[in-house]
């Protein structure tokens, strides 16, 4: 175990596909893997081809499995276990796991992870697609999550053309929820105010967590909201409806002072 070396930020050294993610990313979730390049939902608002310096036709176009995927996560994965890290791994932040075609990838990739001890996370904009792993997740390791921005299919299509739309993204998490799995959303970006919050109203019932953010990269929409309003309505909503939290540090400046805003919150059972 001596050849092995956990960096400060939970990783362990050399291992490039199981990583802790940084910046806002790493607000997310403690450890991430990306077993595709490319993603296909076509998202009008995604950043990820401006951060990772991929051709935005080409991202569009489809995912595509990454080369020997498997066999360097099996590798990483194994290094993980022999120092006893078995945080939940989050799939995805540079991908969809459920994008529009083939996600056969996705179900050995959280094999893999499971195999060796990990917990699992799947963030998806993918809806009923994720149905198919639901036998793999386990309420008492692993958790859920899908992005919303609308409930409203043209909104939807209009910035998420080629993603399940809102419907589909609720009944996703109804299932899992009725499994007993951990369910989440990530209310980013945040598009427009009323939609961001309509969501709350809609899905408390089946959701645990809130993860509340901006829309990165949109500056005519991040320069026309008022955040502080919005993080106050959201907050107050949401502590309504006796559900946690979180909000990313650009909103963080409009939080009460006291108010607990944990980073991280246990995802499961």
């Amino acid at each position: 175990m001596a050849d092995i070396v956990v960096n400060r930020e939970g990783g362990v050294v050399g291992c490039t596909h199981i990583y802790p993610p940084r910046g806002q990313a790493g607000e997310y979730a403690p450890l991430a893997t990306n077993p595709y390049r490319g993603c296909g939902h076509g998202c009008a608002y995604c950043y990820v081809p401006l951060v990772t310096k991929q051709d935005r036709v080409e991202f569009d176009a489809g995912a595509v499995p990454r080369k020997d995927f498997l066999r360097h996560l099996v590798k990483d994965a194994e290094k993980y276990q022999r120092v006893g890290i078995d945080s939940q791994v989050m799939l995805s932040f540079t991908t969809d796991p459920y994008h529009p075609t083939s996600t056969t990838l996705t179900r050995s990739t959280l094999q893999i992870l499971q195999l060796h001890g990990m917990g699992i996370c799947t963030l998806t904009k993918g809806g009923t697609r994720a149905i198919r792993d639901i036998d793999l997740f386990r309420p008492e390791r692993d958790a859920f999550a899908s992005t919303l921005t609308t409930l409203d299919d043209a909104f939807s299509l209009k910035w998420e053309r080629n993603a399940a739309l809102p419907a589909d993204r609720l009944n996703a998490l109804r299932a899992f929820h009725d499994r007993g799995i951990f369910t989440w959303v990530s209310l980013e970006p945040t598009l427009d105010i009323e939609a961001s919050l309509s969501i709350v109203d809609a899905t408390w019932e089946f959701v645990d967590l809130y993860k509340v953010g901006q829309a990165n990269y949109l500056k005519e929409i991040t320069r026309t909201i008022d955040w502080q309003a919005y993080t106050l309505r959201m907050l107050d909503k949401i502590t309504d409806r006796g559900r946690k939290f979180y909000f990313k540090k650009d909103l963080q400046p409009w939080l009460p002072e006291g108010i607990y805003n944990p980073l991280r919150v246990q995802q499961h059972r």
